[in-house]
């Protein structure tokens, strides 16, 4: 339950973070290589239609760089969290109640008694 509490907090805070550096540098980058300036960058048009590949691409970059963030500083030092924790706890040997030991003597008994 803390893991799924974690995770939507932290994405929601972290996904704002990203979707500004997305705004910021990644957008910038796509109209230099698509060397398109303006509404034209990072599209195509098609029988007037215009397709937003660039855009696409952004919040594809998005979602990677806020799902990565999640998983290597979330996920995986929570599951390695538990795994030390299952670890130290060691099982306890229980030791055998009265009837068991009761059952045991009877059976050493049995099994020594002369034919």
């Amino acid at each position: 339950m803390v893991d799924l509490a974690v995770g939507v907090v932290i994405g929601a805070a972290f996904n704002n973070v990203v979707t500004a550096f997305t705004k910021a540098f990644l957008e910038p980058m796509i109209r230099l290589a698509t060397g398109g300036t303006g509404e034209v960058a990072g599209k195509f048009l098609i029988n007037g239609i215009a397709f937003d590949w660039g855009m696409f691409i952004s919040t594809l970059i998005n979602f990677l760089l806020t799902a990565a963030v999640l998983y290597f500083f979330v996920v995986a030092p929570m599951n390695k969290a538990v795994e030390r924790l299952k670890r130290s706890e060691k099982p306890a040997v229980a030791e055998p109640s009265n009837e068991e030991k009761l059952l045991a003597e009877i059976r050493d008994a049995v099994r020594n008694r002369p034919l």
